[in-house]
């Protein structure tokens, strides 16, 4: 149990919500704890009245109180079981709901900074796995260890009531079962749990990181490579599973023999303090047949104790999470038309030594175009970022009429609408999906947007209409198709600035410009920053500017460059296939 204080010494996700339900634990508790005492006083009243009866009584009014009395504690067990399964589940459920809000709260914030800061796999595993981990610490240690001990104790006393020196003995004995038992599993088969779990927590980063370039994977002709990678943490997982089960089957087997020891000691001690007379004597079956059900909790005790490192690493990975977050700035809003001001802009990456945007300066004003050139890795991903509020600038500022873009974050879907390469649609219909830009759009304003991005012929020649499937990543659509019913969302949205991220990369030469003349059509009284490769369609914007090594190297409006700029002018008429 080393660093069990130290976990929860600067935690503030497990212990806060122990306080804050801490009547419905000891609620869960109480009836956890009644269900095994019904149970063994059913059993040692069970085995006085086996014993009582065998002596012929002379009136059955001799035996009715005990009848009476297994009556109620077999009806008690397991009605105080069923209460205790619903009660420790409720309890659970609500904390794991607010898990869950508070984790994907904190995932949101960090929407940007968390692919800098966890790998794919890791993401994958703190939303499918830790709060599950964190789940389990309750219903599978917390509640059996504190049970157990509670049972310990209370078999322990009562018997000491009787004789002290074997009630020591009880203590040393079963303090075996309840004490060392746990601590041995998680210092042999703890360590060994964990190690399987950052296999598989590997498996996931590298599967997940595999399955994004399947593609290449397949094209190299290297598909057994591909299955024999996925094949060796499997084997090591098995491998560490088998070793888990076999230091079980053992644990298990030496906790029934010393707790078979403890029952016989029980009868061996019964039958000398309960033999000087016939009536004493029916209780030796009693005490004999008490200790039994108290195996099941005393046994689960060790198992729940031996997952703790993998309890332990989760909570601190949430909690890293949560000291991860970036700081929120003030927030405010604004009115009117905004005017966007990049002023002596500069970033670099943490960790890195090139410095990505090198002193950008940049004013747009409303319904201004403005296209954004460079090869790749020049800045231009990493400008958008910085107007868009998902990076901080190093030094400089991005302002909105004045107001810096970080205090207008709650404001962002009001300000910006975004077109990037490969727009989502979700599964499910098409008016759902172009509603999604405006939740309080009726049906008549979708249907006005999608005329507006000419698609209401094909929607209409759909089975369905506009309640049409549109199935997994919108695959009942072309790659146009799809832009434009992403563009329809922004129509609905309403933003005063749209982002165009190169949303034609992936289109044929004659889709591209008939999307890009609907794009500067449906939206030319927006302010629009379009970053694109090459020049097709460039005539659209009201200026030009080349990014190169984090610097505007170039710019203008499309008319003067081609003038006066030999570069600009090659790469236009080779664009244009001169």
């Amino acid at each position: 149990m080393k660093g069990f204080f130290a976990t929860f010494k600067h935690d503030h996700w497990v212990m806060p919500y122990l306080r804050r339900y801490r009547k419905l634990l000891a609620l869960v508790l109480f009836l956890g704890f009644m269900t095994f005492f019904c149970g063994g006083a059913l059993m040692f009243n069970s085995g006085y009245l086996i014993s009582r009866a065998a002596t012929h009584p002379y009136n059955i009014l001799m035996i009715y109180v005990p009848i009476v009395l297994a009556r109620a504690f077999g009806i008690g067990r397991p009605a105080f079981r069923y209460a205790e399964r619903l009660t420790s589940h409720n309890w659970v459920l609500r904390i794991v709901s607010d898990f869950r809000k508070r984790l994907y709260q904190a995932v949101e914030k960090q929407a940007v900074a968390i692919r800098q800061t966890h790998q794919t796999g890791d993401v994958l595993s703190i939303l499918a796995e830790d709060i599950d981990h964190i789940e389990n610490l309750y219903l599978r240690t917390v509640f059996p260890l504190v049970i157990g001990w509670l049972l310990y104790l209370f078999v322990v006393i009562g018997i000491g009531y009787f004789n002290w020196a074997f009630g020591l003995l009880m203590l040393l004995l079963l303090g075996v079962i309840v004490i060392f038992m746990p601590l041995l599993s998680v210092t042999v088969n703890g360590r060994r749990e964990f190690q399987a779990r950052q296999v598989q927590r590997n498996f996931y980063t590298k599967l997940t990181d595999s399955v994004l370039g399947l593609g290449d994977w397949l094209i190299s002709g290297r598909r057994t490579a591909f299955l024999a990678q996925q094949d060796q943490p499997i084997d090591e997982i098995a491998t560490l599973r088998r070793a888990d089960h076999h230091f079980q089957w053992w644990r298990n087997f030496a906790i029934q023999v010393v707790f078979g020891a403890a029952v016989v000691l029980i009868v061996w001690w019964a039958g000398l303090t309960f033999t000087h007379n016939q009536a004493e004597a029916n209780w030796v079956a009693a005490f004999g047949l008490a200790l039994f059900p108290t195996v099941e909790p005393f046994s689960s005790m060790s198992q729940g104790v031996s997952e703790w490192p993998v309890y332990k690493d989760s909570i601190e990975r949430v909690n890293r999470l949560d000291e991860n977050e970036p700081e929120q700035a003030p927030q405010t809003t604004i009115s009117g038309e905004p005017t966007l001001k990049l002023d002596h802009v500069a970033f670099t990456y943490p960790g890195a030594e090139r410095q990505v945007i090198d002193d950008l300066s940049l004013e747009l004003h409303p319904g201004e175009k403005l296209a954004l050139l460079g090869p790749s890795g020049t800045g231009k991903s990493t400008l958008l970022k910085l107007i868009l509020g998902d990076e901080t600038p190093a030094s400089g500022q991005v302002t909105l009429n004045g107001v810096p873009i970080a205090q207008l974050q709650q404001q962002r879907a009001q300000l910006f609408g975004v077109l990037d390469q490969q727009p989502y649609l979700f599964d499910t219909t098409v008016m759902n999906n172009v509603r999604l830009g405006n939740l309080n759009a009726t049906d008549e304003d979708v249907h006005a947007a999608v005329k507006a991005v000419e698609l209401d012929d094909l929607i209409g020649r759909l089975p369905q209409g506009y309640d049409t499937e549109v199935q997994e990543a919108g695959s009942r659509f072309s790659g146009g198709e799809r832009q434009r019913l992403s563009l329809a969302r922004i129509l609905l949205q309403d933003a005063p600035i749209i982002i165009l991220d190169e949303p034609t990369v992936s289109l044929d030469p004659i889709t591209e410009q008939h999307l890009l003349d609907t794009v500067f059509s449906v939206l030319h009284d927006k302010t629009i920053i379009w970053v694109t490769h090459h020049l097709a369609g460039i005539n659209h914007v009201d200026q030009v500017r080349f990014i190169e090594n984090g610097r505007f190297d170039m710019q203008g409006t499309p008319a003067e460059l081609y003038r006066d700029n030999a570069r600009f002018r090659a790469l236009y008429d080779l664009d244009r296939g001169k």
